[in-house]
């Protein structure tokens, strides 16, 4: 969308209006208990005319948030929703529950799940990700006990640290290429920074929230309650198979973006850009569903009617969840086009602290400020580059840092990020909950990654 109009605010006016805005929000949902998605949208619009964007602008810059947020969200989370309800009906999700507790223990439960995600992970993005492995979290902690968060928090964790530290991923490809590292070596790297952080943050805190937060398991992804446990479940390797599916589809459009890029391949020719929608997330769960739909439904005897009640049965309480990630994603979309993100970055591009810091520092900022991580890492890169390119930095240095931005870019997760009303919601904890739990568990991730990125800088520096 473009905006005929100049901000005439000043950066303090806008920060300021910026912080009022999100003091109201919490003050609606957590003191007057307003429900979120009416909470987000009375208070997008009341920050969009304090702004003082032209009346002509707000309703387009309202529907361009909440667009943009649902094209990427709506899809992958209804077609996640009843991926998940064909593997929970079909008895699949307790199938794969007994093997993992047979392989591991129940007391490496949580460990395991973590370490699935990681290696799902590794091409497919947070939402869709976290969507899919959700029904086995949920079958898991019916069976074992100890509340959701036990097992919910490392497997979240999982996807948010690969999908911010790790390319394929947009946010850290972006910002290899603006400052010209390595794409190698961001990733070796990467996962260097991504595996520790994970295990410190997610992990351990995982388990340090959920032994204090008991939560009851969701029924939101059963549409209903959980169903009787099935005399005859498909096999363990078969739900793995129907995991493994997405994920080898869209690893395929990471590697064919990846050899056009280089140049191996092609990028312009008409059988690269089929080849890669088909490897899209979208097309790859649609396929998923498909398949899972004769696999787990009429190969087992289910009739159409069946099937089509279950699917139906999915969509219904998801719903909610999807309109306020929209309405978060609208919020997030005011504050960006009222100029309060950019007024933050001219404030702090000139403060005098070592890059490595600074490009933390500003990520941080900007995240914080408007809520999308990959929005805040793009643009904290693209305000360090200068400084970047002055500094001479060597391969390494450069990965560092890319690190650092990736680090600032996942901090304070909260209710202008859509990821925020995404997690709170499926796990079905209120506002003040998921600020103690994935709120804080987002910021060591940031924290601890920063720390891992700032040593590699020092050591490749001396070196």
């Amino acid at each position: 969308m473009e905006t005929e109009w100049t901000q005439t605010l000043g950066t303090g006016p806008l920060l300021g209006i910026a912080a009022a805005a999100i003091a109201v929000l919490l003050f609606l949902i957590i003191k007057l208990r307003v429900h979120a998605f009416l909470a987000l949208i009375t208070v997008s619009i009341a920050t969009a005319f304090a702004a003082q964007i032209p009346a002509e602008f707000i309703l387009p810059t309202l529907s361009e948030g909440f667009g943009t947020t649902l094209a990427s969200v709506a899809i992958l989370v209804g077609l996640g929703a009843m991926l998940g309800r064909l593997v929970e009906a079909s008895g699949g999700a307790q199938a794969l529950t007994d093997a993992l507790i047979r392989r591991f223990g129940e007391k490496r439960a949580p460990l395991a799940l973590g370490v699935a995600s990681l290696i799902f992970g590794f091409p497919i993005f947070f939402d869709a990700g976290l969507i899919v492995m959700l029904p086995i979290v949920f079958a898991v902690a019916r069976r074992l006990g100890g509340g959701v968060l036990l097992y919910a928090l490392p497997v979240a964790g999982a996807f948010s640290v690969m999908h911010i530290y790790v390319p394929p991923h947009p946010g850290p490809v972006s910002a290899t290429g603006l400052l010209g590292a390595d794409i190698g070596l961001v990733v070796a790297l990467g996962l260097l920074v991504a595996i520790p952080t994970w295990y410190l943050s997610s992990y351990l805190f995982g388990l340090w929230a959920g032994r204090r937060i008991v939560l009851p398991v969701p029924d939101i992804l059963s549409g209903g309650p959980q169903v009787d446990e099935k005399e005859n479940p498909p096999k363990a390797g078969t739900i793995v198979a129907m995991l493994l599916l997405p994920l080898v589809m869209i690893f395929a459009d990471t590697g064919l973006n990846a050899a056009g890029s280089a140049g191996w391949v092609d990028d312009e020719a008409t059988w690269f850009w089929v080849a890669r929608t088909l490897g899209s997330t979208t097309v790859a769960l649609l396929v998923t569903v498909f398949v899972a739909s004769y696999v787990l439904g009429t190969r087992r005897g289910k009739t159409r009617e069946t099937i089509d009640d279950l699917l139906n049965k999915a969509l219904a309480p998801v719903c909610a969840i999807i309109l306020i990630t929209g309405a978060g994603g609208m919020f997030g979309g005011v504050l960006r086009g009222s100029g309060i993100g950019d007024a933050l970055s001219d404030a702090l591009e000139g403060i005098g602290l070592p890059v490595i810091v600074a490009a933390f520092v500003i990520a941080t900022a900007l995240r914080i400020a408007q809520g999308s991580a990959t929005v805040a890492l793009i643009t904290a890169a693209g305000l360090v580059q200068p400084l970047v390119a002055d500094a001479g930095y060597n391969g390494v240095e450069l990965a560092a840092v890319v690190l650092a931005l990736a680090a600032g870019s996942v901090m304070t997760s909260h209710v202008n990020d859509s990821g925020f009303w995404l997690v709170g919601r499926f796990l079905e904890m209120d506002v003040k909950t998921t600020l103690k739990t994935w709120t804080v568990l987002e910021t060591l991730v940031g924290v601890i990654g920063f720390g891992l990125a700032s040593v590699i800088f020092v050591v490749a520096g001396a070196a």
